[in-house]
């Protein structure tokens, strides 16, 4: 974490403007100086496929096929660049707009469309790609994180110099979130207990209606250093910023370092949710100067002018696209409907007396419908 070196006008964090130009930071860019540019198009691919998962996701819930669905548009650098930085052995508590970092973590992109479907509470192994569900309650897996990143401690997985030990936390949340009394209690909780964790703000500048500036008259990065914990502001459209801002984060985690909070300073350029309608809250103005700074765009530009975007890859890629937007639509399409009484399963990890209870009980009440249309009636 740094307060010097040259930052943009608004005091971000930046590497790559824009327009695709590479800038230096004194402190970040040797953060960054080993992604060759067979690493960058890997950065480029996962945003393409992030905005397609986002795309296809959207499409299928206004198609009666999801729930519900919140989009990441717009915010793919944020999530990939802090994804690819974290180790194999790192734990994410996300919330529950964090697909790029799930699908950087290995997740099966099918596996989050199932709990948007109602049909699970979150289709993916947490343990295989530590990776926790997704939270819908604002905040509060901030204080789960916390709590986990103080057991890593405890169990000596911190500062001991080996890389493929040394663990830390991420937690994501929105700007939204920072307002919640739980946010707030996390970050006491591990300043005071030094605890190895990455506290990832992504400042999309709307908590669904209402705008950052309602919430807070100072950066929220600028909360960081009243808990005692450090605090970065990074162009939250720079997927190499959001690497390097990230990556220091880790290390200083890694190495018993302690905390750091993370804003990076983004747009959502979809709607909060599929049930929100932006065009009530904010101007067509506003989204196009975002859509100029698109996150994929800026890297896409930087490769090209530097030459090392090739038309095969682009071709590549495209087909790839496609044929995971298929898959997606295939899979989610084919979904069967699950036993409803599913819906109390592995809701605690051990056996709950009150759970058990109105298990029986939906039985029974779905049993007396299946009794009453055997005798020929119907409720």
């Amino acid at each position: 974490m740094s307060s010097n070196g040259p930052l943009t006008d608004d005091g971000l964090v930046q590497l790559l403007t824009p327009a695709g130009e590479r800038v230096d930071h004194p402190d970040y860019t040797a953060r960054v100086a080993h992604l060759d540019a067979e690493a960058l198009r890997g950065l480029y691919r996962d945003m393409v496929l992030v905005r397609r998962f986002d795309t296809e996701a959207t499409a299928l819930q206004r198609q009666g096929e999801l729930g519900l669905w919140p989009q990441c548009l717009g915010q793919e650098a944020a999530q990939v660049g802090s994804g690819r930085a974290l180790a194999t052995q790192d734990y994410v508590f996300p919330s529950y707009r964090e697909h790029g970092v799930a699908m950087t973590r290995g997740v099966d992109p099918v596996d989050v469309l199932r709990q948007f479907r109602g049909i699970d509470h979150g289709g993916w192994d947490t343990t295989e790609h530590n990776f926790h569900l997704y939270t819908l309650v604002i905040g509060s897996h901030t204080l789960h994180a916390t709590g986990y990143a103080m057991g890593v401690q405890r169990d000596g997985a911190v500062g001991t110099g080996d890389p493929e030990r040394d663990t830390a936390v991420v937690t994501y949340f929105g700007d939204g979130a920072t307002a919640q009394g739980d946010v707030n209690e996390a970050l006491v909780f591990a300043a005071v207990n030094n605890a190895p964790l990455v506290l990832f703000c992504q400042n999309n500048q709307w908590a669904i209606s209402e705008p950052t500036t309602r919430q807070a008259r100072v950066p929220l990065a600028d909360r960081g250093p009243g808990f005692g914990v450090p605090s970065v502001r990074v162009d939250g459209n720079d997927v190499l910023a959001c690497y390097a801002v990230t990556a220091e984060a880790l290390e200083r985690a890694h190495s018993g370092g302690g905390p750091t909070l993370v804003e990076a300073f983004t747009y959502r350029m979809g709607a909060h949710t599929t049930s929100d309608d932006p065009t009530r809250y904010r101007s067509a103005a506003e989204e196009e100067h975002w859509r100029q700074r698109d996150p994929i765009d800026r890297l896409r530009l930087h490769l090209a002018a530097t030459g090392e975007l090739p038309q095969d890859f682009v071709d590549a890629l495209d087909a790839e696209a496609a044929a995971f937007g298929e898959h997606l639509r295939t899979s989610t399409r084919a979904f069967g409907r699950p036993p409803t009484g599913t819906m109390f399963e592995h809701v605690y990890a051990a056996p709950h007396a009150v759970v058990e209870a109105e298990r029986e009980w939906f039985e029974a009440y779905e049993a007396s419908f299946t009794g009453t249309e055997q005798a020929g009636g119907h409720r």
